[in-house]
């Protein structure tokens, strides 16, 4: 179980070599856990937290989250972007593989507008 996660981690510590958010254009971060998805909105150059998606604010009582709880993440995710200003972002699947549900919130976000 260690090595899972700590590869897991190597490769997220390599995308984040290559990426970074500005306020224009913030980094669309995912997180899973066995009961939600996150997304969050962030601008490295400041270092803070534009807005912050989970699947607990959408359905609070799902066990846990699955594709088309995380393609709803994914359009409440673009909603609040659009609202705050923001058009376009640079997509950060944070070291998973873009499949399932990580490529489910993508899906989501592009059909509510958001340019990756």
């Amino acid at each position: 179980m260690a090595n899972k996660v700590n590869k897991r981690l190597k490769i997220k510590r390599r995308i984040r070599g290559r990426l970074s958010g500005t306020a224009e254009r913030p980094r669309l971060s995912v997180f899973k856990s066995n009961t939600a998805i996150t997304a969050q909105l962030i601008d490295d150059e400041k270092g803070h937290t534009m807005l912050t998606v989970s699947s607990r604010e959408i359905n609070a009582e799902a066990k846990s989250a699955n594709i088309a709880l995380a393609t709803e993440v994914g359009k409440k995710v673009a909603e609040k972007a659009t609202a705050a200003g923001v058009s376009a972002v640079v997509f950060d699947r944070n070291g998973y593989l873009y499949h399932g549900k990580v490529k489910a919130l993508a899906d989501g976000a592009r059909e509510a507008g958001l340019k990756f």
